[in-house]
């Protein structure tokens, strides 16, 4: 059975192309749920109108499809809460130059 643990992994091999860092250390990922070989996730992008959408969320649900004991990965982009640079890890702030 697929584990939080591995579906963060997954994820943090999904990068949106203009920026050099995953998903998860920029904040991206608000929800994960796995319900037997299910997992959904609902997800944020940095900006509303970001031209990378689609492709960001095809990414993330073929590396969790591609997981073993995933049959089907089920991404939502939602914009509620908004997302704001204080969701991002300490590691990706450095990175992009916050601290």
């Amino acid at each position: 059975m697929v584990t939080q643990e591995d579906v963060m992994d997954a994820l943090k091999q999904c990068y949106d192309p203009e920026i050099p860092v995953n998903v998860v250390d920029l904040g991206l990922i608000y929800d994960v749920d796995i319900q037997d070989k299910i997992v959904n996730v609902n997800m944020t992008l940095t900006a509303r109108g970001c031209p990378m959408h689609s492709l960001i969320a095809r990414d993330v649900k073929q590396k969790l499809q591609s997981l073993p004991g995933v049959e089907t990965a089920n991404v939502t982009v939602v914009w509620d809460p908004p997302w704001t640079p204080d969701r991002m890890s300490e590691e990706a702030k450095k990175k992009l130059g916050f601290t």
